[in-house]
C-alpha cells in the first residue's frame, strides 16, 4: 500500500489524521525511541523525522534549537537512517523524512534518496525545493518510489498550486499562514479559503501544519483536511513535563477523532 492509499483507507475511519513532527538526535536517540513509541500508541498516524541542519529556514526558535542541540551533540545523517530503518520496520505507520536541500547536496542527492528509500521511508519533506528547481530531487523520487511531499502555501496563486500539484505525489503539505514554525495560527474563514484553493487543484490528500496546537485546532481542521500536523508544541510538551506530559497531551488531541 502506497503513501496516498494508506491516508484514503486511514481516513474511512478518521475524520482526521495526526502526523507528528520529531527531530532526530534531540533531545537524543534513545528519548526519540521513547517518544515514536508513544506516539505509535496514542494514535498518531504517521511519523516525520527531521534530519538536523544548521540553517532550518522554515523552522521557528523552539525546532531550531532543537536542531542545534542535535548537532552539538554529534547527530549526524548515518544516525538518522538508522533510527529510520528501525522504527519503520517496528512500527505499522509511515515514517518520512523532513529535511534541507543542503543535505541531500551533501551527500549526493540520487544516493541520500536511495538510501531513505532502502531505510523504509515512504516520503520525503525538503521545503526549499521548488519544484522548477527540482528535477533532480524528483526524478530520484520517482526512480525509488518515495513521494515527494510538496508545499502548498496561502500566498501562492492558482496557477502556482496546479504547477504544485502536477510535481507532488503522496499528498500535499498545506502551510497554515506566512512566517515559520512554532508561532500559534489562528484557523478562520481565510484558512477555509485556502483549502477550498488547494481542492480545486488535486485530488491527493492535504495535510495542514505550521503552528497546529491544540484539540481546538484538531477539532476545527476535521473534514476539512486529511492530516494535521504538529511539531514545535510536541517538543514544548515534552520540555515541560516529559514522557507523562506528552502522553496526556496526545491522548486529548488524538482520541474522539474517528
Amino acid at each position: 500500500m502506497n503513501l496516498t492509499e494508506y491516508i484514503r483507507e486511514k481516513r474511512k475511519t478518521k475524520d482526521l489524521l495526526c502526523m507528528a513532527h520529531l527531530v532526530c538526535g534531540y533531545p537524543d536517540l534513545a528519548t526519540n525511541r521513547e517518544v515514536i513509541r508513544i506516539m505509535v500508541e496514542r494514535g498518531v498516524d504517521l511519523i516525520e523525522l527531521q534530519i538536523p541542519f544548521s540553517e532550518p529556514i522554515a523552522d521557528g526558535p523552539t525546532i531550531l534549537a532543537a536542531n542545534q542541540l542535535s548537532l552539538q551533540r554529534g547527530t549526524r545523517i548515518r544516525d538518522c537512517l538508522s533510527l529510520m530503518e528501525e522504527v519503520s520496520s517496528q512500527y505499522p505507520i509511515p515514517f518520512l523524512f523532513m529535511t534541507y536541500y543542503n543535505i541531500l547536496f551533501s551527500r549526493g542527492v540520487d544516493t541520500f534518496v536511495k538510501q531513505a528509500q532502502q531505510t523504509g521511508g515512504v516520503g520525503l519533506i525538503i521545503p526549499d525545493v521548488p519544484p522548477e528547481e527540482g528535477e533532480e530531487y524528483l526524478t530520484a523520487c520517482r526512480t525509488y518510489h518515495l513521494s515527494p511531499i510538496l508545499l502548498m502555501t496561502p500566498t501562492s496563486s492558482l496557477e502556482r498550486l496546479r504547477l504544485i500539484a502536477e510535481a507532488g505525489d503522496g499528498f500535499f503539505y498545506c502551510v497554515a499562514r506566512k512566517g515559520v514554525t512554532g508561532a500559534k495560527t489562528y484557523l478562520s474563514k481565510e484558512t477555509d479559503e485556502f483549502i477550498q484553493r488547494c481542492r480545486k487543484v488535486t485530488d491527493l490528500p492535504l495535510a495542514m501544519g505550521l503552528g497546529i496546537s491544540s484539540r481546538e485546532d484538531f477539532d476545527y481542521l476535521a473534514g476539512k483536511v486529511d492530516i494535521a500536523v504538529i511539531g514545535s508544541a510536541i517538543i514544548r510538551i515534552f520540555e515541560q513535563g516529559g514522557y507523562q506530559a506528552l502522553t496526556s497531551f496526545l491522548e486529548k488531541l488524538i482520541i474522539g477523532i474517528s
